[in-house]
């Protein structure tokens, strides 16, 4: 078991002060002087600013962030951001998962792939009141309303069809915001070193320090030559941005203020203590166990078939990292008493509002919201196993299908999101994208294992089990399921996207067994999904009035209040800086290129290529060695470590680096800057121990981890030779 220190060790480093929060653009004004004592010497108000540099480079990729470093659109990531890309261009007579790859001009950068896009945040609008207007108490009529008022935001939004809108909920419901961006949809490849670099030290060094991670991967936006965007097509022209990020050559030392900017997926900070003692009890380790038996489900069957191996290596990769994370909830929950803590805080909330005459009486609303919660939460045990029952890749490709001719039979205004004709072009694109990370030998298998926990347990659905009988006791459900995917021809490309125009008749009366299993489902299936959004309904009331109490008790405390992370873009900062893991052992801030030798085995996930190697054995280091990575002699870092007359030396290239931004998952690709707003690094992972901090943020062991600009430059410069990229960047020094 990990142990973490809960007890702060609040060093002169500075780190009593709490570097919590992510926090909205708009909000920077409010936060000028904490970003001024960190050394962030970017004014508040431009970083409020999604229009000026350096968030107008910012951009989302839908489940991670990236940036423009290049007035020809070129944009950086991280390699685990950008591994869909990198698998989707990988053949068995060109494996670039296991070779890297480097585009030396544009004729040879290649798609990124159907599904590929960027998002840029041009405006974020306050809609709270247009939202929440005019709602009903009736449960299911106020979710209808407020869905109802957010699509005709959305519609008046996208009036150009470049653009993808969305409203947002903030603060559980209390606010809610009109998200307008424009996409991007051709997006190629440009580079990306091999997995070796861009993942070494793999799972086993997932969330640890120190780390020696390479996770980085170019790619670069496209659009037609009337610079709109556009879908693939080979005489696209690399886009312009606005602006693009300079970069600091130079980097960062211990101490210095950085910040981040991106789009961190979810918190949960404002939830209640029973959600927590939930998760941590019964929904972690759930997933936890059906995550570990699909892992090695699919590493045994890929382990002789490269293609295979191929295929899955993105949904394995997302897999491996949820599941290191869960690990670290549950041991993080069981080292440092975080239901103990917010546990304590829920009653001090308690007792502050009996005291507040404002909020008087609201006691009973409380028990309101628990008893609400309480039912989303036995909903949820009841509903696991069945929906789960249904994860085959053509199960669930034929619920989506027959859901779209359904929803076709109403007013566009009326469909539910996802099936509207805005969102056509990506379901097209999802079905085209099956083929690249689809098996049915491992589908056939893991639907196997799904339909196993299924029947093992009680909450069983009877149609269900109907449907999965044979009616001849000598054919078994492996047999049944066999069947299924022999008969289908949702396997097949082209038959799954004629069934996008298909009219309910024709799925009704398909001999398709997915097909005919989505239809016999699709009653249940909507039952269900009725009685959570009247559940959703009764809570869209209940969390905006628990949120309200919840910012005044936080005001009174003068804690910060900022919102839960919901996939918006926020700025984090905070400084360079190590943190106490354990009694006696201090993990210092950063890592050297020597350790990638200590660390190398030549065996996967140790296995670094060898001219990575040679280059560190000939030392050579290039423009990008540094002479100290620590401060003057009267730093905090070197009175901790007595460095008597003069900085301790580094000698070497930083490889990753540790800093007190407050960060989740999303954040990965986020730019890291220094307090001038220069480029210096790349989030892409968070300590073992500050896992928890998507619950309770700790800033005596919260440390976010980035992979330093030095050593990006390094590989781009002393290993691949991408002299043609090095060109197109802007780099300045200190």
């Amino acid at each position: 078991m990990r142990k973490a220190l809960v007890a702060a060790l609040m060093l002169s480093s500075g780190v009593a002060v709490a570097d919590e929060g992510q926090w909205q653009p708009y909000q920077m004004p409010s936060i000028a002087d904490k970003l001024s004592e960190r050394g962030i010497q970017i004014p508040a108000k431009q970083l409020a600013d999604l229009t000026q540099y350096p968030m107008n480079a910012v951009v989302g990729l839908g489940y991670c962030t990236a940036s423009f470093v290049s007035p020809q659109g070129l944009v950086v990531t991280n390699h685990h951001c950008a591994y869909r890309a990198i698998q989707y261009n990988s053949k068995q007579e060109h494996n670039y998962i296991a070779d890297g790859f480097l585009a030396k001009q544009l004729s040879d950068e290649p798609s990124a792939g159907p599904n590929e896009r960027l998002y840029i945040t041009e405006a974020v609008t306050d809609v709270s009141n247009k939202v929440r207007s005019g709602l009903s108490d009736d449960p299911l009529a106020r979710y209808e309303a407020i869905q109802a008022n957010r699509k005709a935001l959305i519609k008046e939004c996208e009036s150009d069809d470049n653009y993808r809108c969305s409203v947002r909920s903030f603060h559980n419901g209390l606010e809610y915001y009109l998200i307008k961006q424009l996409i991007i949809r051709d997006v190629r490849l440009v580079y990306a070193p091999p997995k070796s670099v861009g993942a070494f030290g793999g799972d086993i060094d997932n969330y640890e320090y120190p780390r020696h991670s390479g996770d980085f991967t170019f790619l670069r936006a496209y659009v037609g030559k009337d610079g709109k965007p556009a879908a693939y097509s080979a005489d696209n022209v690399p886009f312009k941005p606005k602006s693009y990020l300079k970069i600091n050559a130079d980097g960062v030392k211990a101490g210095d203020g950085v910040f981040v900017a991106g789009y961190p997926g979810s918190t949960s900070r404002y939830r209640l203590t029973s959600e927590l003692k939930f998760a941590s009890d019964w929904l972690y380790p759930t997933q936890a166990k059906r995550y570990q038996l699909r892992i090695d489900t699919i590493e045994a069957m890929g382990k002789n078939d490269e293609d295979t191996a191929i295929k899955y290596a993105g949904t394995l990769a997302s897999m491996a990292n949820r599941m290191k994370k869960l690990n670290g909830l549950l041991d993080g929950f069981k080292a440092t008493d975080i239901v103990g803590i917010k546990q304590s805080r829920e009653n001090d909330f308690n007792n502050w509002l009996a005291k507040d005459s404002q909020y008087q009486g609201y006691q009973q609303q409380f028990e309101q919201l628990e008893a609400l919660l309480l039912e989303q939460q036995e909903d949820l045990q009841s509903s696991y196993y069945f929906d789960n029952a249904q994860s085959s890749t053509l199960l669930s490709t034929a619920n989506q299908l027959y859901r779209l001719a359904k929803e076709k039979t109403k007013p566009d205004s009326e469909r539910e999101e996802g099936y509207q004709e805005r969102d056509m072009k990506m379901f097209m694109a999802r079905l085209k994208r099956i083929d690249s990370s689809f098996n049915v030998a491992v589908d056939k298998t893991l639907w196997m294992q799904d339909l196993e926990a299924y029947q093992a347990q009680d909450q069983r659905v009877a149609l269900f089990d109907q449907q999965l009988q044979s009616g001849d006791e000598k054919v078994s459900l492996r047999d049944k399921i066999e069947g299924f995917y022999s008969l289908t021809g949702l396997t097949d490309q082209a038959k799954r996207i004629a069934w996008m125009d298909a009219d309910v008749t024709a799925f009704e009366t398909s001999k398709d067994p997915f097909i005919r299993l989505a239809v016999a489902l699709y009653d249940t299936n909507m039952a269900n999904e009725k009685a959570q959004k009247i559940l959703a309904g009764k809570l869209s009331k209940a969390r905006p009035d628990y949120m309200q109490a919840i910012i005044a008790y936080y005001k009174a405390n003068d804690w910060p209040v900022y919102p839960d992370a919901n996939g918006t873009l926020r700025i984090s900062y905070g400084m360079v800086d190590g943190y106490q893991s354990a009694d006696a052992l201090y993990k210092q801030p950063f890592t050297r290129l020597e350790g990638i030798v200590a660390k190398h085995t030549g065996i996967e996930p140790f296995n670094a290529p060898q001219k990575v190697l040679d280059a560190i054995e000939a030392k050579r280091y290039g423009t990008h060695v540094v002479e100290s990575v620590y401060r003057d002699p009267a730093s905090w870092l070197c009175r901790l470590f007595s460095c008597l007359d003069k900085p301790e030396q580094f000698g070497s290239v930083p490889v990753n680096f540790l800093s007190s931004v407050d960060t989740t998952g999303g954040n990965s690709g986020s730019p890291v800057f220094n307090g001038k707003g220069e480029l210096v690094g790349l989030n892409f992972d968070s300590t073992y121990e500050a896992i928890t901090k998507d619950w309770f943020f700790n800033p005596t062991i919260t440390r976010a981890v980035h992979v330093d600009i030095r050593y990006i430059l390094w590989m781009m410069d002393e290993v691949d030779h991408a002299d043609n990229l090095i060109k197109e960047l802007e780099l300045v020094t200190n």
